[in-house]
């Protein structure tokens, strides 16, 4: 499938051949708060992780890559927040939306794996024999998929959970600063065993930062099962 001239028409775009410049890096970095969550400490080109339980994850996970000159996509996800978008770290002027794919989900997917670094894809329903044949595209071109929800045989899953939002008084008074949350991830191979991390999602000001999410340390590893 031809990468669409809209696309390609964006500054900055490039197709799958440009992607992989020699020398380029096999991961895109992310923010050091997230380090700990994947397998290579960063997101490995050609992979495809399913987050659940917070889209603002999904997007804290596009922030240093796009920061450090890669593109991004967001599809299928209309009530995206600029705003916070920008406060947990995105470069907005390397982020493409198509909030609203409709029919043609798929061939919009397939070309934005086609034409981005990073894909994003929001709570769309996606048959497992389509999601494999994506997850095959994904792996020829070297691009991420993120999906805001569950993926068919994904590579790995990040799972959001023990949210509690601090500011405000038994009362009820105060207004909401902060959410402490702990973030889990599970994959194969070496993620296999899975790993959580304490983070404030948002922290102060809406940026990621560390948090204690209930742990005992800043860094867990539970025994698989």
């Amino acid at each position: 499938m031809a990468v669409p001239e809209a696309l390609t028409a964006i500054p900055g775009v490039r197709t799958a051949a440009q992607l992989r410049e020699p020398g380029q890096g096999e991961l895109l970095t992310v923010l050091p708060e997230l380090a700990q969550l994947l397998p290579d400490g960063g997101l490995r080109r050609g992979s495809t992780i399913a987050v659940r339980g917070a889209t603002s994850l999904v997007l804290a996970l596009l922030a240093a890559a796009t920061r450090n000159g890669s593109w991004a996509a967001v599809t299928a996800l209309p009530e995206l927040g600029l705003a916070a978008a920008a406060e947990l770290g995105v470069d907005l002027e390397r982020l493409a939306l198509v909030p609203h794919p409709g029919a043609e989900l798929v061939a919009v997917l397939s070309a934005l794996v086609d034409g981005f670094d990073l894909v994003v894809l929001g709570s769309a329903a996606v048959q497992p024999q389509t999601a494999r044949r994506l997850a095959g595209r994904v792996r020829n071109r070297g691009t991420v998929l993120l999906t805001a929800g569950p993926w068919p045989g994904a590579d790995l899953e990040l799972k959001v959970s023990r949210r509690r939002w601090h500011g405000i008084t038994q009362d009820g008074h105060g207004h909401l600063t902060a959410r402490d949350v702990v973030a889990t991830s599970r994959g194969r191979g070496a993620a296999a065993r899975p790993s959580s991390v304490g983070l404030l999602l948002p922290g102060l000001e809406g940026a990621l930062a560390e948090g204690g999410g209930g742990l005992p340390g800043r860094r867990l590893v539970g025994v698989a099962g």
